[in-house]
C-alpha cells in the first residue's frame, strides 16, 4: 500500500494548515496546553489512534503519547513540545497567534520552535496509517520545555510500565535537518545570602547579605576562567567551555543599612561530562570556607544556601548509535553537529534510549517577533518524515 492509499478516516491536513491550527493555540509555558492537547487527541482518535495522556501534577497541562503501527516496545519516537515562550514586549507585524503566509515564510509563534515539526509529524499521521510499518511510530508531544524541560519525564518514567520503550528517539527541535548528537547541560540556581542588618557606620557589627553576594559572584567570575582554560577537549561546542551566569540580583534595604538578605540567580551550562554537582560543590566550600566565616564574626546566625531549581541534563555524543545512524541516513549526511542550546533529549538518553535531536528550520528564528519556519524547510521536514516511514516499513 502506498501513502496515497491510506483509507480516509478523519480529518486530512497538510503540514502547514495543520501548523496554522496548533499556532492558534497559545500554549505559552505559563498557561494551559490542554485544548491543544484536546484538539489532538480528537484528531488522533478520528483515525482510530488511540493516545494516552499524561497530565501534570496540578492538572492543567498535559502530555500526550500516541503509537501509530505494531503495537509494542522498540520503534521511533518522534518527541516534541506544545509550549511557547511569551509574546509579551515584542513587537509583531501580525497576530503571534494566527499563521501568516508571506514571501515563502509561515510566521507564528512557535512556528519553527518546535510546532513545525509536531504539526508534520501529525499531518502525516493518515500516511503512516497507510504505510505497512514493520516498527512503530510513536508521538510524543511534551509540556514546559520551554522553562524546565521536565514535561517529558513522567511519560519517560512511564516506558516500560504501561507505555512502550522505543528503541530510539528523535527530538525534532530546529536543526536545519543536521543530525544533532550532543548539546551541554542547562542548570538553575538560586544563592540565598542572610546577613545581620546595622548601621553601616559599623560594618563590624553586623553582616551585609549585599556585600557577600558580591563575593559569590566574584567567585564564580574565577570559577568561568577557570572552566575556559579547562576548555572543551571535544573541539566542538561554541562557546568551547562551560558557561557560568548571573543573570538576576536582588537584595538590601538602603544605601546605609547592611543588608539583611540578598539573593541571586543563576545558571550553569556543562559540556558533556562536566557535571553541575561539581560546580556547585566548589562553589558552596568556598561560601563556607571564605564568606560564610568571615559573616560569622559579626553575624553567627549568618547563613548561604545554595539550591538547583531546574537540571536539564546534557546530550553526550553516542556514535554509532542506531539513532545516529538511521538520522544520518535519512539526511543523506555522514557528520553530527552540537547546538548551544538545551533539549528534552537528555531525559531520553539518561533513560537509556538512543537519541538525536534533528528537525527542520533554523534556531535563529526562535523566540523573536515574526518568529517564522520557511515553507522550504517545512517541505524539507515532511520529506524527513516520509522518509523515516518508508525508511522502517516493510518491502
Amino acid at each position: 500500500m502506498s501513502f496515497t492509499d491510506a483509507p480516509m478516516a478523519g480529518p486530512r491536513y497538510t503540514p502547514l494548515a495543520m501548523l496554522e491550527r496548533l499556532v492558534a493555540f497559545p500554549t505559552e509555558s505559563t498557561t494551559s496546553n490542554l485544548a491543544l492537547i484536546d484538539f489532538v487527541e480528537d484528531y488522533l482518535r478520528a483515525w482510530g489512534v488511540p493516545a494516552t495522556r499524561i497530565p501534570n501534577a496540578a492538572g492543567d497541562k498535559a502530555a500526550l503519547f500516541a503509537t501509530v503501527g505494531p503495537a509494542g516496545d522498540g520503534g521511533i519516537v518522534l518527541s516534541g513540545h506544545t509550549d511557547v515562550v511569551p509574546v509579551a514586549g515584542q513587537v509583531w507585524t501580525s497576530d503571534p497567534y494566527a499563521l501568516r503566509v508571506a514571501d515563502g515564510r509561515a510566521f507564528g509563534r512557535g512556528a519553527v520552535d518546535m510546532k513545525g515539526f509536531v504539526a508534520t509529524a501529525l499531518a502525516l499521521v493518515p500516511d503512516f496509517l497507510a504505510a505497512p510499518l514493520a516498527i512503530p511510530i510513536h508521538l510524543f508531544l511534551s509540556y514546559d520545555e520551554e522553562i524546565t524541560c521536565l514535561g517529558v519525564v513522567d511519560g519517560i518514567a512511564r516506558m516500560g510500565r504501561d507505555l512502550p520503550t522505543p528503541a530510539m528517539a528523535i527530538v525534532g527541535e530546529p536543526t536545519c535537518l543536521a543530525v544533532t548528537d550532543a548539546h551541554k547541560s542547562v542548570v538553575s540556581l538560586r544563592t540565598t545570602v542572610v546577613g545581620q542588618a546595622g548601621h553601616s557606620s559599623r560594618p563590624a557589627a553586623g553582616a551585609s547579605a549585599v556585600m557577600a553576594a558580591g563575593e559569590l559572584i566574584a567567585e564564580l567570575v574565577r570559577m568561568q576562567e577557570r572552566l575556559i582554560e579547562e576548555g572543551d577537549p571535544s573541539h566542538r561546542f561554541d562557546p568551547p567551555y562551560s558557561t557560568v551566569h548571573v543573570g538576576v540580583v536582588s537584595g538590601g534595604v538602603a544605601r546605609n543599612i547592611l543588608a539583611p538578605q540578598c539573593q541571586f540567580l543563576w545558571e550553569f551550562r556543562g559540556l558533556p561530562g562536566r557535571t553541575h554537582e561539581a560546580v556547585m560543590a566548589e562553589f558552596d566550600q568556598f561560601a563556607t570556607d571564605v564568606v560564610l566565616r568571615r559573616m560569622r564574626r559579626g553575624a553567627p546566625g549568618a547563613a548561604i544556601e545554595t539550591i538547583c531549581e531546574v537540571a536539564v541534563p546534557h546530550l553526550s555524543p553516542r556514535p554509532g548509535s542506531p539513532a545516529e545512524v538511521l538520522a544520518l541516513r535519512l539526511v543523506d549526511s555522514n557528520r553530527t553537529i552540537t547546538v548551544p542550546y538545551a533539549t528534552e533529549a537528555g531525559h531520553f538518553q539518561d533513560a537509556g534510549i538512543p537519541t538525536v535531536v534533528c528537525g527542520p528550520g533554523s534556531i535563529d528564528q526562535a523566540h523573536q517577533a515574526d518568529e517564522f519556519i520557511s515553507l522550504a524547510d517545512l517541505d524539507a521536514g515532511e520529506r524527513f518524515l516520509r522518509r523515516l516511514a518508508h525508511e522502517i516499513s516493510r518491502p
